[in-house]
């Protein structure tokens, strides 16, 4: 019987190693499967500054073509007066467009900050997550670490009675 027990011991001991080494594959899947989402995401963000760029340089060429036909414009105007009226015109213009790029810009930082506040917490949940798989798996190593020395002190204290039991004999 005794031999038997044991041997039972040893199939849970192996059954239960099996299920850690799952676990920790799962465990291994799913940082994985982080990872990737996490490298998705720096993608998305390139992608995006990518287009913003693009955007701006647009901006930019499109502000060009504008000064390009303002001074033709200017260069056109039939009086000293009519210049300046167009310069004070084309400076109002360029005032406004700046403006709005500076909003626009700033929009695109908010937008920015905004996708960080994001990723922080994503990066928080999941270190969050690994701390608390981590504190589970050290909570059945101490179990196990438990149950082995009860089994060591039964197996000593079944020892001493067949000591005494030849003793007696």
């Amino acid at each position: 019987r005794e031999r038997a027990r044991a041997r039972e011991r040893e199939r849970e001991r192996e059954r239960e190693s099996a299920r850690a080494r799952e676990s920790a594959r799962e465990r291994e899947r799913e940082r994985e499967r982080e990872r990737e989402r996490a490298r998705e995401r720096e993608r998305e963000r390139e992608r995006e500054r990518e287009s913003e760029r693009e955007r701006e340089s647009e901006r930019e060429r499109e502000s060009e073509r504008e000064r390009a036909r303002e001074r033709e414009r200017v260069r056109e105007s039939a009086s000293e007066s009519e210049r300046e009226s167009a310069r004070e015109r084309a400076q109002e213009r360029e005032r406004k467009r700046e403006s709005a790029r500076e909003r626009e810009r700033e929009s695109e930082r908010e937008r920015a900050r905004e996708r960080e506040r994001v990723c922080a917490r994503e990066r928080e949940r999941f270190a969050s997550e690994r701390e608390s798989a981590s504190e589970r798996a050290r909570a059945r190593e101490r179990a196990r670490a438990r149950e082995s020395e009860r089994e060591s002190e039964r197996a000593r204290a079944s020892e001493r009675e067949r000591a005494r039991e030849r003793e007696r004999a």
